[in-house]
């Protein structure tokens, strides 16, 4: 047995360093296997290894999460009831107890309300083996793990691989080596829980060596707003035209970056070394060096696999600064291996990485830097297609946060300006509405962890709402410190973060209007700090557009905050 305290440089992260303190134990079987388990002040983990250099077959492996009550539980299942592994680890929490959960798989994080703490299970340093799920068992959960693929196939549309066919075991490994860690966080506030580090903590470290050139920042995206472009001389669409207005719009409000989503290959042909005839992409990276933003690419995990020297050497050269992956929807052992192949290679070229259609992040942002987010949320594009009463995504805005977060990186991509109240919303495909206020949306560029953070609505509504986009184009994606002032999981939730002095805060609420009062005398000499402030308008609650924006030369300690239904708020203050 042993203590560690040492500390943990984390570029990128939720903080720019980690206090990793642990009790460890390790017991080592005669078998060949050993046992790790250490205790946090945050939670506990273990963790199985190999101790001898040969070759091992997995059959299954067993875990067991019981509770001695029938606890409430926040549990996100699988969305594809016909083939429960593959689908794209995102979907709202079905809130019940333990006694009454559906068995259909689910997957981590999941969160147990004990009463006098909350229990999230999680996994952490997933590497060439099969990611975890959870089967309820009536007092809590089992884990399952995919099967390894004996055969797979391509969905025609975009040549995305999916499993056929499958052997009797989980996993083949050799050597000595690691296994995943599994871990149970315990909170006994809810503040506690997003800022959990143990998945962070429990990830193998740098493997990339300099991050120096890795570059975090906002970017105007072309898909959830379907290049919705109004009152141009042009045929908006997947054309050159199209991406420089983007480009132009996002260096007139100092975004880093544009992607260019689905659609600039030919997604059916599986090849993305090849362009579209209406893409110039040479002149269009140049054209955005000329402008200072980056352009990234979107594409499929196993088309770019596939290619994968010769993409990330042609792109690279060519001077795209990386990939947005999708559609791995997977967690199998070599779903698991492809990632971790893709991570190395982009790394090895310089190339950055977003990683979509994706299980939640278990440490690998740690290993591989490179990765600056991941998707694995219940995300803005399910406004497209969802009905207010059947996805909540107020009350998802405000639970998720205490309970996916804690693994780690969420691309939810924000920012969509047609606000509606819960009465007026409709899924809408081309010209999307997002359900509560423009400051619900407002506060989410300081609410979530996200180094690569979207701007997800068009440039011409954009430039329509000159004064909330100047105010979240201002706001920075990584911070040197975050803490949660306030919050209750499923309710509403108030987040700080500091960056140079300078702090962040914001709050959101579910469709319950609510007034908060909070204090900021955490930060040193406030009155020799300017203060910019987005709050929800007097008639938010029926018009979710309506907000104010103000400036005060002099920032205050306490404020009480009125938050409309579906509400929020976001506060920049800037030392003078």
């Amino acid at each position: 047995s042993k203590t560690v305290s040492e500390t943990i440089d984390a570029p990128f992260y939720r903080q720019k360093s980690i206090e990793n303190k642990y009790n460890s134990l390790k017991l080592k079987f005669k078998n060949g296997i050993s046992l790790e388990m250490r205790a946090y002040d945050s939670g506990v983990a273990y963790q199985f290894s190999t101790t001898k250099a040969t070759d091992y077959t997995i059959i299954d492996e067993t875990a067991e999460f019981n509770f001695t009550a029938d606890h409430k539980a926040y549990i996100p299942h699988s969305t594809n009831p016909r083939k429960q592994e593959a689908m794209a680890f995102q979907a709202t929490y079905d809130v019940t107890p333990l006694s009454k959960a559906s068995d259909i798989l689910a997957f981590s994080p999941l969160t147990v309300d004990c009463g006098t703490a909350k229990v999230t299970i999680m996994e952490s340093d997933l590497e060439s083996y099969p990611g975890m799920f959870l089967k309820s068992n009536g007092k809590g959960f089992d884990a399952h793990f995919s099967k390894y693929p004996k055969t797979t196939d391509f969905y025609e549309w975009r040549m995305q691989e999916y499993v056929t066919s499958t052997e009797e075991y989980i996993a083949k490994i050799n050597g000595i080596r690691t296994m995943p860690w599994r871990i149970i966080a315990i909170a006994h506030d809810d503040k506690e829980m997003p800022v959990n580090n143990l998945v962070y903590a429990l990830a193998s470290a740098n493997r990339i060596g300099d991050t120096s050139w890795i570059k975090p920042g906002k970017v105007a995206w072309d898909w959830w707003n379907d290049w919705g472009l109004s009152g141009v001389d042009f045929k908006a669409g997947i054309n050159m035209p199209t991406y420089k207005y983007y480009i132009d719009f996002a260096a007139k409000h100092g975004l880093e970056y544009i992607i260019l989503d689905e659609g600039w290959y030919n997604p059916k042909s599986g090849d993305m070394l090849k362009t579209i005839p209406e893409i110039n992409l040479p002149e269009l990276v140049e054209y955005g060096k000329s402008k200072n933003v980056g352009i990234v690419l979107w594409t499929v995990f196993n088309v770019l696999d596939k290619d994968l020297e010769a993409a990330c050497k042609k792109y690279s050269e060519m001077g795209i600064k990386g990939f947005k992956v999708d559609f791995l929807d997977r967690n199998d052992q070599t779903g698991v291996e492809m990632v971790y192949r893709i991570s190395e290679a982009c790394a090895k070229h310089k190339l950055i990485l977003d990683l979509h259609g994706i299980y939640a992040p278990t440490g690998i942002n740690r290993t591989y830097p490179n990765i600056i987010n991941f998707e694995g949320v219940f995300g803005m594009e399910e406004a497209k297609w969802s009905k207010a009463d059947e996805k909540d995504m107020p009350l998802y805005d405000v639970t998720f946060p205490f309970i996916r977060m804690q693994a780690g990186f969420s691309d939810f991509t924000p920012g969509g300006f047609r606000n509606a109240s819960r009465k007026d919303f409709q899924p809408i495909y081309y010209n999307p509405l997002t359900m509560g206020t423009r400051c619900h949306q407002i506060a989410m560029y300081i609410l979530h962890d996200s180094p690569f953070t979207m701007l997800a609505d068009n440039p011409t509504i954009y430039e329509k709402e000159k004064e909330c986009t100047q105010f979240i184009a201002s706001i920075p994606t990584v911070f040197d410190e975050m803490k949660v002032i306030d919050g209750k999981i499923g309710e509403y939730i108030v987040i700080a973060r500091c960056l140079d002095n300078d702090w962040y805060i914001a709050g959101q609420t579910n469709w319950n209007s609510r007034e908060i009062s909070i204090s900021l005398d955490f930060i040193e000499d406030i009155s020799n700090y300017h203060i910019e402030y987005a709050f929800d308008g007097i008639n938010a609650d029926k018009d979710a557009t309506d907000h104010i924006i103000r400036t005060e030369n002099t920032a205050k300690s306490n404020w009480n905050i009125k938050m409309a239904q579906g509400g929020g708020f976001a506060m920049k203050l800037k030392k003078k």
